[in-house]
């Protein structure tokens, strides 16, 4: 069986939290903007192992006549107040996506830090490596083919929308046909609420539903880069990232955000005693 060393061409293992930092923005300098401007989309994981696997995928395995029936049935139960959301299959992709019904988007941000506390959030985890996946989604959607090649530059833009998706897709039977097979893009949500806007919220998306985007990427070895975070670094980043404000608190807006935060913000590190708080 193939190791993920031998799997993963880029993998970069980081030493430090100055490490980690430099790492997450390498190549963001853009000469002739004279400015950092990232072109990569992040991921944060809590296991390196993880595969970039969709939730339709690990919920319904290989039957995608399932999606269909899925969606169908979320905008026919939405209720009302959802229901201009819920105008497109677009946005009622993007709004099931964000309550939790298995779909095949997948999560990215634009922000390094935002993906940082993912790899680091679950304490129970804490026992293995986490990893970023680092992204170029500007030259990932150039490779799309068409209908929608020609609206990135139409638009001036490097990320796709769901308003520039509605104008030339109208259900997902009708990406997996107009597009050529094996297809990947990035795009933007709406500003359904405070969560997306705070998590910085980016989304992948591909042809067919059961495919994995580990077996695009491993294809296209420029266009990707792995960070591994080691177990024995996680407290520090997670530490860092507590103290610059980057908490369940602020990205998932609530009380249940709340709740989450404090209970890994106040568990004991090996069984410390209150003065260890």
């Amino acid at each position: 069986m193939m190791t993920r060393n031998e799997r993963y061409q880029n993998d970069h293992i980081v030493h430090s939290w100055e490490e980690l930092c430099e790492e997450v923005y390498h190549e963001s300098w853009k000469p002739h903007l004279s400015r950092y401007r990232s072109d990569y989309a992040f991921r944060g994981l809590s296991d390196a192992s993880y595969e970039l696997k969709n939730s339709f995928l690990r919920n319904c395995d290989m039957r995608p006549e399932l999606e269909y029936h899925l969606l169908r049935n979320f905008r026919k139960y939405s209720i009302s107040k959802d229901a201009q959301l819920s105008a497109s299959f677009w946005r009622s992709l993007v709004m099931a996506q964000h309550h939790g019904l298995p779909t095949r988007l997948l999560d990215w941000t634009y922000s390094p830090f935002i993906a940082m506390h993912f790899a680091t959030a679950n304490t129970e985890k804490f026992d293995l490596d986490g990893v970023i996946w680092k992204v170029d989604f500007v030259k990932v959607n150039k490779l799309v083919s068409e209908p929608l090649n020609h609206l990135l530059c139409e638009e001036k833009c490097n990320a796709f929308t769901v308003e520039m998706l509605e104008e030339s897709i109208v259900s997902l039977n009708d990406f997996d046909k107009k597009l050529d097979k094996n297809q990947l893009i990035f795009f933007e949500p709406p500003s359904l609420d405070e969560r997306i806007v705070n998590q910085y919220a980016f989304f992948s998306v591909m042809t067919q539903s059961t495919s994995i985007m580990d077996d695009w990427l491993v294809n296209h070895p420029e266009l990707y880069r792995r960070i591994i975070i080691p177990k024995e670094l996680k407290w520090e980043v997670r530490d860092k990232l507590d103290q610059a404000n980057i908490t369940e608190r602020v990205l998932f807006p609530g009380l249940d955000g709340l709740a989450r935060w404090l209970k890994r913000h106040y568990k004991p590190v090996n069984n410390g005693t209150e003065d260890d708080l």
